[in-house]
């Protein structure tokens, strides 16, 4: 009798997980959904603008002697301008080629020698330009709420102008002014790259950046007294110029190299 009853007990146990059983075999798998992929590219046009900060590494001349000390040497702040076309390969890779007028930078530098055991020392002031052109590329490092940060590099020419150049020795009998035309040359440069861009509509980016460029080596002309002599040391050299540019600009994308944002399809395993 006692067996009979756990026998009825158990069979009414198993009628009621069944339906349940069943309807868990019925339920599909949890489904996650894939994030938002969005894949764009194509041509872009860029402007910039922004200020420099510059620095020279050596101010040197052929006719340096161990007597030279260079006391002082540096640049004021100068402005940018700078134009561009580029190519957004893919949500994360583009490549650009940008060519830019610096503005004129004030140089002022001094240095003391010996001259015949009297100490001496030169006052030097100039100005200094460049149009500088990098082929650069950067990667973008993902976008979040329409902002995405990015790093680069470049490589290229500048094309560094020294002009205005005063040489003023005042510890010479009476004086001594030196006056120098202006000189240009071709130097290699590089730069690396930091920054983030905010997407104002899917065509046009605004773009926050800061840029460690190398420009290379400047000289001045051969400097003439104002006596019409040739000046003591010829010419100044400004070797190793780097700056420290902070640059805000716009990015235009071709409309028409959109896609638009999409979900993957959603797979369900049953």
């Amino acid at each position: 009798m006692q067996s009979l009853r756990n026998l009825a007990l158990a069979g009414a146990a198993a009628l009621a997980f069944a339906p349940a059983a069943v309807l868990g075999a019925d339920l599909p798998a949890p489904v996650y959904k894939a994030p938002i992929i969005e894949e764009f590219g194509g041509w872009y046009l860029r402007g910039d603008i922004g200020m420099s900060n510059q620095q020279v590494k050596k101010l040197d001349s052929p006719a340096f002697d161990a007597s030279v000390v260079v006391l002082a040497k540096g640049f004021d702040s100068a402005p940018i301008f700078g134009v561009g076309i580029g190519y957004q390969y893919n949500s994360w890779l583009r490549f650009d080629l940008t060519s830019e007028w610096r503005g004129g930078a004030t140089f002022r530098g001094l240095d003391t020698f010996d001259n015949g055991g009297t100490p001496n020392s030169n006052d030097y002031h100039g100005t200094k330009t460049e149009w500088l052109t990098l082929f650069n590329g950067y990667l973008d490092l993902g976008t979040w709420n329409s902002i995405t940060p990015y790093v680069g590099a470049g490589v290229g020419f500048s094309r560094n102008t020294i002009s205005n150049w005063r040489d003023l020795n005042i510890n010479a009998p009476g004086g001594a002014v030196a006056f120098a035309n202006s000189k240009s040359q071709w130097d290699f440069a590089w730069a690396l790259h930091a920054g983030v861009s905010y997407k104002v509509t899917p065509n046009f980016l605004v773009d926050l950046s800061y840029r460690y460029v190398h420009l290379g080596d400047a000289s001045s002309d051969d400097m003439i007294g104002f006596d019409g002599s040739n000046g003591t040391f010829n010419p100044i050299r400004l070797k190793g110029i780097s700056s420290n540019d902070f640059r805000l600009g716009v990015r235009w994308m071709f409309a028409d190299n959109f896609y638009p944002s999409y979900d993957p399809p959603l797979v369900r395993k049953y």
